[in-house]
């Protein structure tokens, strides 16, 4: 057998044990959180509470309303553990649970929700170029001030800006952007897809 051969079984089975593991880890904490294990909380919101922080202060752009949600995403979790079977990583759980919070809020405070901001070609479908590839947001951060990019990801509307912090930030696939979002893949794409070329064209527009 020739040693090209004989190498991709070897990374087959690595990527293997890496995804069960993953998996079993998913798997893990189901069960923990169906026990209420106590622990097993308190690894988990030490494990989450700056990303998951991080992500309400950007949806809201109020650090205190953040904390509100912050605390009673974590609640959330406690009486809802059992609903966690998983099939997604735990993060991608925790989001939706507290893009859900923020969702309700947005409703109480206007008659749109955060998809309604978007605007009718939000559904436009588009395919994106392969994630290994260097993405458009990673070429502007290559190219730009990090301030800048902060200034421009804060001005794009919100539906933009929470995939591209999603996406960038947090580092979460499509699949899980679009089950923490509860909306189909073409929609992440297309969302994402704008975001980079506003985004790019306010950075570009502000360097003129």
């Amino acid at each position: 057998m020739s040693a090209t051969s004989s190498s991709w079984p070897l990374f087959s089975r690595s990527a293997l044990c890496f995804s069960v593991l993953m998996a079993d880890e998913a798997k893990a904490v189901a069960r923990g959180l169906r026990q209420r294990d106590p622990d097993l909380l308190d690894r988990l919101i030490e494990q989450y509470q700056f990303r998951l922080f991080r992500y309400l202060v950007h949806l809201t752009g109020d650090r205190e309303r953040a904390e509100d949600f912050f605390q009673e995403t974590w609640l959330r979790v406690l009486e809802r553990g059992h609903q966690y079977d998983g099939k997604w990583k735990f993060e991608a759980w925790l989001f939706a649970i507290a893009r859900n919070l923020v969702l309700d809020w947005h409703r109480r405070k206007k008659p749109q929700s955060l998809e309604a901001l978007a605007g009718p070609e939000d559904s436009a479908p588009f395919d994106l170029a392969d994630d290994k590839q260097p993405s458009a947001l990673q070429k502007v951060l290559n190219s730009e001030a990090v301030t800048g990019v902060h200034t421009s990801l804060e001005k794009l509307p919100i539906v933009y800006r929470e995939v591209l912090i999603l996406r960038f930030q947090e580092e979460m696939q499509l699949e899980e952007i679009a089950s923490v979002l509860n909306a189909p893949l073409s929609t992440v794409k297309s969302r994402l897809y704008r975001g980079l070329e506003v985004m790019r064209s306010s950075m570009q527009g502000g360097a003129a």
